[in-house]
């Protein structure tokens, strides 16, 4: 991680180039939770992120004709 303040910046930049943010809001007492769904990530050894990405292309190519 670069500890100057141009490399970070240089970091964002990249970031900001080639990655699509998506904000996901789960109710705290509705499940999935996020502990819930963190768990399931910690079972099967990825992060939470990877775990929802890969949640997604599941259900996109099981909706493809």
């Amino acid at each position: 991680m670069p500890t100057t303040k141009a490399g970070q910046k240089a970091v964002n930049k990249h970031i900001a180039k080639a990655y699509d943010r998506v904000n996901l809001v789960l109710k705290k007492d509705t499940s999935p939770t996020k502990d819930e769904v963190q768990a399931a990530a910690d079972a099967e050894g990825v992060s939470l992120n990877a775990y929802i990405v890969a949640a997604i292309s599941q259900q996109l190519n099981k909706d493809k004709p």
